[in-house]
């Protein structure tokens, strides 16, 4: 992972746990003014043991990172919950990879000649969609922080991208001249997730941080990365 999203998630887990000290210390005050639209329902969702009554609720929000989009989690119980992230691939990360990918995929076409060569100039990723579903565990640890819950999942991601590559060609026989080549990728693999949620604000919101090790079955098989990103839900 980049050194900004290092730095990004270093923040964001300071905050999060700083914000649960603080709702720790005030767990005897009430969180929803009486009257308010919505305050029953919001009371139990901010209550850490909603689902003693059998309560299931839901989030949807945005997630920062890789990938960047949309986030939707159903909590099917206290312990386990299921999630789905839709959205793209953060700018810059895979660049390095998809350079080194040329060779490869230049190798396929049949432009070139015993006295020709092509040289690299660029690449462009088009379309680079990425979709996550994930079974997530929560641990118990509100002992320690009231609405803080470690999880560890398991999860499925694929990932759609259009790679278009410019290169340029050198012969005896021409002058060099520039030139251009699609290559289609579709990747998918398993995942493993680790994370932490806090959901404790005096407000129906969710913030996580988790970080997923993916490895890669089709496009390239045995190809491996950590991703990961944080967030913000709406809890309802």
């Amino acid at each position: 992972m980049n050194r900004a999203f290092c730095i990004t998630a270093c923040v964001f887990a300071t905050v999060l746990l700083s914000c649960g000290h603080v709702s720790a210390q005030k767990q005897h005050q009430p969180k929803i003014k009486t009257g308010s639209i919505g305050s029953k329902k919001q009371a139990k969702l901010l209550d850490h043991d909603a689902h003693k009554g059998g309560l299931t609720y839901q989030g949807i929000g945005f997630k920062l990172g890789d990938p960047f989009g949309f986030t939707y989690k159903f909590y099917a119980d206290k312990k386990f919950s299921f999630v789905i992230d839709i959205g793209r691939v953060s700018a810059g990360l895979y660049n390095r990879y998809y350079r080194e990918k040329f060779e490869d995929y230049m190798s396929i076409d049949t432009f070139t000649t015993d006295n020709a060569s092509v040289q690299y100039i660029t690449h462009k990723a088009k379309n680079d969609i990425v979709g996550e579903a994930k079974f997530l565990y929560h641990l118990e640890v509100s002992n320690i922080t009231a609405g803080l819950q470690p999880y560890v999942g398991i999860g499925w991601q694929w990932k759609n991208t259009r790679l278009i590559y410019n290169y340029l060609y050198h012969s005896q026989a021409v002058e060099a001249r520039p030139g251009e080549f699609t290559r289609k990728r579709l990747t998918m693999g398993p995942q493993i997730i680790l994370g932490v949620e806090y959901a404790y604000f005096e407000l129906p919101l969710s913030a996580f941080l988790e970080i997923e090790y993916f490895r890669d079955i089709q496009a390239d098989p045995g190809w491996h990365r950590f991703e990961g990103g944080v967030g913000l839900r709406y809890i309802f």
